[in-house]
């Protein structure tokens, strides 16, 4: 496919806005945004088109959690209305960050943040097994009791916790590609597939609506780079790089990796889905469908790893 020269997806998770359990206010999530935001003005000043995505895994789970606890008094809030919610506030935190970064630097790039429709498919098997967790980590007595109360499904997060799980289809068609296209090839930087894409649906009729879904942010991150034929896909996330045999003695940090070596430790259960998996997932299907080079990093690191100096580069070969 022709690539978009000096394109990148930039994937950041719904987590990184939430450096731990006390900063979990807007204002501590403003903070974290307007930090990575620097990291991605660096790739802009450098002369990269940035196209930003976001998760909201936490911020979905609040608004839920409100919604919730004022079941009764106020309507409840859908899922998915709750992921256009969440688009239009994280959408804002990176533009107002963006912008006010691109002023100090004297860059003339404009930031737009598109609400973005993502089409899965009704029959996904995921709507039968609900693995995704979305909001906070709980102790098992609270998560159970809001179960019970809220008629959620709820599981234990990999140590950390217990939390809400939702259906998780694959995204298959966004619905706004070419707005997002044409705002790229205007020179926008563009914020869009917020939190994996509000989930829709075809109907019969061939009419677009909602589900109760939430779309994993680095399959749609990943089905947006290929879609706008992007040169980079870079998934930001807690670690400088990845490892395999992680936590054990023979723990190994990885730097370059190619397609077919990803794929065998993939294989190994190297990455577990909870964690690492979806996102080298993402990445071997953007190295498939043409992609050109994947990079894994944390934000503070994200200007050394474009230079090579760190980071987890995955290629084709």
């Amino acid at each position: 496919m022709t690539k978009r020269k000096h394109t990148a997806v930039v994937a950041v998770g719904g987590n990184a806005l939430i450096i731990d359990e006390h900063h979990q206010s807007i204002p501590d999530q403003v903070k974290a945004a307007t930090m990575t935001s620097h990291y991605v003005a660096d790739m802009v000043e450098a002369g990269w088109t940035v196209v930003l995505t976001h998760g909201n895994g936490p911020q979905v789970g609040f608004i839920l959690r409100r919604s919730g606890i004022a079941k009764g008094v106020v309507p409840e809030v859908p899922i998915d209305f709750a992921d256009a919610d969440t688009q239009g506030a994280i959408g804002y935190m990176f533009q107002r960050a963006l912008y006010n970064e691109f002023r100090r630097r004297k860059l003339k790039r404009k930031v737009v943040a598109i609400v973005t429709q993502v089409r899965v498919d009704p029959n996904d098997p995921a709507f039968k097994a609900p693995t995704k967790p979305i909001g906070a980590h709980m102790t098992e007595d609270v998560a159970k009791a809001l179960a019970q109360d809220l008629g959620w499904t709820v599981k234990e997060d990999a140590g950390r916790g217990w939390r809400r799980v939702v259906a998780s289809p694959l995204p298959q068609e966004i619905i706004e590609l070419d707005i997002i296209e044409a705002l790229i090839d205007l020179g926008y930087i563009v914020i869009a597939c917020g939190g994996g894409g509000i989930p829709v649906l075809r109907d019969a009729h061939g009419e677009l609506q909602g589900l109760e879904a939430v779309i994993d942010k680095d399959f749609a991150s990943s089905l947006l780079a290929r879609d706008i034929r992007a040169e980079l896909f870079v998934v930001s996330t807690g670690v400088e790089k990845v490892a395999v045999n992680f936590g054990k003695p023979d723990q190994r940090w990885l730097e370059r990796v190619g397609l077919e070596e990803a794929r065998r430790y993939l294989a190994q259960g190297q990455f577990p889905k909870g964690s690492m998996g979806p996102k080298i997932e993402a990445i071997i299907a953007f190295l498939e469908g043409g992609g050109s080079r994947a990079l894994i990093t944390d934000p503070p690191n994200l200007g050394r790893a474009l230079s090579g100096a760190t980071g987890t580069h995955i290629v084709p070969a």
